[in-house]
């Protein structure tokens, strides 16, 4: 179920984070279900992905250690909690809200056709995990009937897009083939360096727009670009941990663990949150 790439699903709460007017009770408990309904698609997604990939993944340093891969539980255990999970999903997403369900399930099924055909394509593999991202913000957004920036969700796209990029550097850097992933075939590590400048490149850029852009200045403060050293120090050590350290493979685990990020991402949060509610 990997319950430590939950904290991906604090996607879903962004909207109603950067919209204080939105903030009533009814919209903040419709919201954490709306997270907890992507939790449970996500983990039903993961073990699809395990069941699907457990041949492959045992010739994975790490994901060799997977449950499914490594014999540590059935294969009937796992497809029964995939179909209680996602069933959770979908009945509690369409009782909270159709425009919610319906990008819930553009999530789900774009998941599917990642596990048993897009993972295998070269740069679709990276873009649909991208747009995944995207589609939480949305879902968020619905739920409690925001529309959301269009800064937002281009920014939550392209960095979803550069960890991405990473993650697929870190593969060519544990000397992995396309007997693991197919799409491997198609990157090359100049290419996914040239592709992380890029990428890193236009994510500065627009968080930089966004935070000096006249309307959302005026709707949420003008000192908004006080939080930009947070989000350059984080950036920047995620590319030193994945060109210099070279251990880009787990992002979650890395947003988690280690204090520089740590501290660039609770600094970001606490600093947003001054400019917008102080």
């Amino acid at each position: 179920m990997r319950p430590h790439q939950w904290v991906k699903n604090a996607f879903v709460l962004a909207p109603l984070f950067f919209t204080p007017e939105a903030q009533t009770a009814g919209n903040i408990a419709a919201t954490l279900i709306a997270a907890l309904c992507f939790c449970a698609a996500a983990s039903a997604v993961y073990i699809l992905n395990d069941w699907r990939d457990r041949a492959a993944d045992r010739l994975h340093p790490l994901k060799r250690l997977r449950p499914l891969a490594a014999g540590t539980v059935d294969e009937r255990t796992a497809l029964t909690a995939m179909a209680a999970l996602g069933g959770f999903a979908i009945v509690v997403g369409a009782l909270l809200s159709m425009r919610f369900f319906t990008f819930l399930a553009l999530y789900l099924a774009m998941q599917v056709a990642y596990c048993f055909a897009l993972k295998h394509v070269s740069i679709v593999d990276v873009v649909v995990l991208a747009i995944g991202f995207v589609l939480r913000v949305e879902a968020g957004a619905a739920v409690a009937d925001i529309k959301p920036s269009v800064w937002i969700v281009i920014c939550s796209g392209l960095l979803a897009l550069f960890l991405a990029i990473a993650k697929r550097r870190d593969d060519l850097v544990r000397e992995l083939d396309d007997q693991h992933r197919k799409s491997l075939s198609g990157y090359t590590r100049p290419f996914l360096d040239a592709a992380l400048a890029m990428v890193l490149g236009a994510l500065l850029v627009s968080y930089l727009i966004y935070t000096t852009d006249q309307q959302v200045m005026a709707r949420l403060g003008e000192n908004l670009y006080l939080t930009t050293p947070f989000v350059v120090g984080g950036i920047l050590r995620y590319l030193q941990i994945a060109l210099v350290e070279e251990r880009s493979g787990s992002p979650t685990r890395i947003v988690l663990t280690d204090p520089f990020m740590i501290v660039c991402v609770v600094g970001w949060a606490v600093a947003f949150a001054v400019v917008i509610y102080g």
